[in-house]
């Protein structure tokens, strides 16, 4: 599908620097781009491959001083990266149009499914369904009984949504998800056996929430495990029962989250972070990457190393903990000196 400039600049309400008629098929990095290719300029460090590129259009800060000439056509919006994210979301949007039920499916007789929405190959939907208008539920998935979609979700290959899990509005649930499975609780007895505790619980998504492929979230022991709305999840999570992450929060990658731990609104977790269980994380808490959290944190906090503590402080810790061993040696030779060595 191609787009001239004048068309992508109407979509960005943004200005055009060049022809406006010239055409655009494809996106790419700044630094590969070709004729007949999109891209853009957000971040300083990439700035010389705008004199150097062949991409065609270019979508640049509206505020962005030219050093020399360039052979792109330029698009100056307020904001290049979330210019560029709008066009994606329209550019997905455009690409993915399937509706109605493909063959073969499983579908329970009691489940009602709007035309508008799109049901994909060798997929399983278990009685009790509820599920809203346009939602797209793509090949090889399971959908398990009573299970609520909302409106405008996208759930993606080979996903494992669970009995009774609740998926709100405009969700984005990546391949490979498992939802709602039993969380891990185990009662040791007095013979040294474990003895397992029923789930009995269920997983609340709010709205607006995407999930990364192959994150698990754990059904709860009883009540909600509960993801509120904007919590954006990246792959290969793990969220264990009856945890509780609030609104706009964003995690990366290899994240485990131990149970009955409640993170606050609109947090930054790095990846490979790991929390303990029955933890209370305050509001807007970084957390950088590694860091392992085993404490309670108020709201605001910066946190870095293992066991978790301030991130000043961890940074003015490591600067003494890299010089160790010159310090080391400073020390064995002032009590050698003492010695009289």
């Amino acid at each position: 599908m191609k787009f001239t400039a004048k068309q992508i600049a109407g979509i960005l309400n943004g200005s055009i620097e060049g022809n406006p008629d010239i055409e655009v098929h494809q996106l790419s990095k700044i630094e590969e781009g070709t004729v007949g290719s999109l891209t853009f300029l957000a971040n300083k460090k990439y700035t010389p491959f705008l004199y150097e590129t062949a991409a065609s259009v270019v979508i640049v800060n509206q505020d962005f001083v030219l050093e020399n000439e360039v052979e792109s056509t330029l698009i100056r919006v307020p904001d290049a990266y979330q210019g560029f994210s709008m066009l994606l979301e329209y550019y997905n949007t455009l690409d993915s149009e399937e509706k109605g039920i493909t063959q073969p499916v499983s579908i329970h007789e009691s489940v009602s499914i709007d035309d508008s929405c799109y049901v994909g190959e060798f997929t399983v939907i278990k009685k009790n369904v509820r599920i809203g208008t346009q939602v797209k539920i793509h090949p090889q998935c399971f959908i398990g009984e009573g299970v609520v979609i909302g409106s405008g979700t996208v759930i993606l290959n080979g996903a494992r949504i669970l009995s009774r899990t609740e998926i709100g509005e405009n969700c984005v649930i990546h391949s490979g998800c498992v939802i709602g499975s039993e969380g891990f609780g185990f009662a040791p007895q007095k013979d040294g056996i474990y003895k397992k505790v029923p789930q009995t619980g269920i997983v609340r998504i709010g709205n607006n929430v995407d999930i990364g492929a192959n994150t698990t979230i754990d059904r709860a022991t009883l009540g909600a495990t509960v993801i509120h709305d904007g919590v954006k999840l990246d792959n290969q999570i793990q969220i264990a029962h009856n945890v509780e992450i609030g609104k706009n929060t964003v995690i990366a990658a290899l994240v485990g989250i131990a149970g009955s731990t409640k993170i606050g609104e609109s947090c930054v977790v790095g990846g490979q972070v790991g929390f303990a269980g029955h933890l209370k994380i305050g509001d807007r808490v970084q957390i950088q990457g590694q860091t392992g959290v085993t404490r309670n944190f108020n709201d605001d906090a910066m946190l870095q190393g293992t066991p978790a503590f301030d991130f000043n402080s961890y940074s003015k810790s490591y600067v003494h903990f890299k010089n160790l061993p010159k310090i080391i040696k400073r020390l064995n030779l002032i009590e050698k000196k003492k010695n009289g060595e």
